[in-house]
C-alpha cells in the first residue's frame, strides 16, 4: 500500500516520470510549431530518472509511466525501463509514445520489461493526421502500431485519441473499427487547454458526451463498471474484446480520484497537471541527497491540490506550460 497520500485522503501510487522534453511531432493541442527546448544540462540524465523511480517506490508507488515529449527520442531509453522494471514493489511500467519509433523500439522496450503501451492516433486520415501532428507521418506510426502488437500482444497496447471539433472528430466511429480489427483498446480524450500554441482550444473543444451520440449511431455500446485505476469511463460492444474508454477532464470531472504525481524531465514535480503549483527535484537530485529527496515529495503530495483549474470560457489557456513540458 502507498504511504503517500494527500490532504484529501486520496492515495498516490502512480507516477508519471517524463524522460525528455522533445518530440519529432508538434501536436497543435501539446506545443507551439517552433519550440524553444530545455538545455541538454538541465534534463534529468537517465540514473537522474532512476533515482526518481527508486524514490517514488520506496515511498509506495507501484505503477510508472514513462513519457514526454516524445520518450523514444531519448537515448538509451530501453536501458532504463529494464532498471525501473527491476524495482521491488513496482506493479506495472507503461509507455506513451506517439508511434514514430516503435517500429525499431517495440521489440527492444518488449524485453525491457515494458508492460502495455499507449499510442497517440488522432486521425487515419494522412493529411488529417499531418494537420494535426505538423510534422507526423501516419504510416510509420500504423507501421510502429503493427510491431507493438506484435512485441506484446493486442490486449496490451492502448490507442489515445484527442478528440478535436471539426477536425478529426468525425472519424471517431472509424477510429473505433480500426481498434476493433487490431482487438486494441482505444480511449477518446477531452483535449486539455495547455499552454499558448496558437491552437483555437474553445473552438476545438468535443466533449465526451458528443462522442458517445456519434458513436451510439453505429455501435451498440455498453457501458462497463470496469476500473484501470485511471480516470476513463468505460464501454464495450458485445463479441469484442475492445475496451473503449472515454477521459473527460472537462464534462466529468475526475480528480475526486486523482492518484498520480508527474516529474518533468528537468526534475519539476506536479501534483496536478491543471495547476502551476510545483516542487524542484532537481537540486536534490544533483546534490545525491536522498532524504531531501524524499522530504520534498512528501512535501509535493501535502501540496496537491483538490482539483484542476481548465476552464475553456476564456477562450485562451489558463495554464500557459505546454502538455510537452509536464509529460503527456
Amino acid at each position: 500500500m502507498s504511504a503517500l497520500q494527500d490532504n484529501f485522503g486520496r492515495k498516490i501510487n502512480y507516477l508519471r516520470l517524463s524522460v525528455t522534453d522533445r518530440c519529432d511531432f508538434r501536436c497543435t493541442y501539446c506545443m507551439a510549431e517552433k519550440m524553444q527546448f530545455l538545455p541538454r544540462n538541465e534534463i534529468l540524465s537517465l540514473e537522474e530518472c532512476l533515482r526518481v523511480a527508486q524514490t517514488f517506490v520506496a515511498l509506495g508507488i507501484n505503477k510508472i509511466r514513462l513519457t514526454g515529449g516524445e520518450p523514444l527520442v531519448r537515448k538509451d531509453l530501453p536501458w532504463l525501463a529494464a532498471r525501473i522494471r527491476e524495482l521491488a514493489g513496482l506493479r506495472e511500467l507503461v509507455l506513451t509514445t506517439n508511434g514514430s519509433r516503435l517500429v525499431q523500439f517495440a521489440q527492444p522496450l518488449a524485453q525491457a520489461g515494458i508492460d502495455r503501451i499507449n499510442i497517440s492516433l488522432d486521425s487515419l486520415n494522412p493529411e488529417i493526421f499531418q494537420r494535426i501532428t505538423r510534422t507526423g507521418d501516419l504510416h510509420k506510426v500504423r507501421a510502429g502500431i503493427d510491431a507493438a502488437i506484435a512485441a506484446l500482444g493486442s490486449a496490451q497496447i492502448k490507442l489515445n485519441t484527442v478528440m478535436l471539433r471539426d477536425i478529426n472528430h468525425h472519424e471517431l466511429p472509424d477510429l473505433v473499427s480500426f481498434a476493433l480489427a487490431h482487438q486494441v483498446n482505444i480511449s477518446f480524450i477531452e483535449q486539455m487547454p495547455l499552454g499558448e500554441s496558437g491552437h483555437d482550444y474553445h473552438g476545438s473543444y468535443y466533449s465526451s458526451a458528443d462522442a458517445l451520440t456519434l458513436l451510439k449511431q453505429h455501435y451498440e455500446l455498453i457501458p462497463s463498471v470496469e476500473n484501470s485505476g485511471g480516470p476513463a469511463r468505460y464501454w464495450r460492444i458485445v463479441g469484442h474484446n475492445t475496451r473503449i474508454g472515454f477521459i473527460s477532464p472537462h464534462s466529468q470531472n475526475f480528480c475526486a480520484n486523482c492518484n498520480r504525481m508527474r516529474v518533468t524531465a528537468r526534475g519539476e514535480l506536479f501534483p496536478c497537471l491543471g495547476n502551476e503549483g510545483m516542487v524542484d527535484l532537481l537540486p536534490a537530485l544533483r546534490t545525491h541527497n536522498p532524504a531531501a529527496l524524499q522530504q520534498l515529495i512528501t512535501q509535493a503530495v501535502g501540496d496537491k491540490p483538490l482539483g484542476h483549474e481548465f476552464d475553456l470560457t476564456q477562450g485562451k489557456p489558463r495554464i500557459v506550460r505546454f502538455m510537452s513540458r509536464t509529460g503527456g
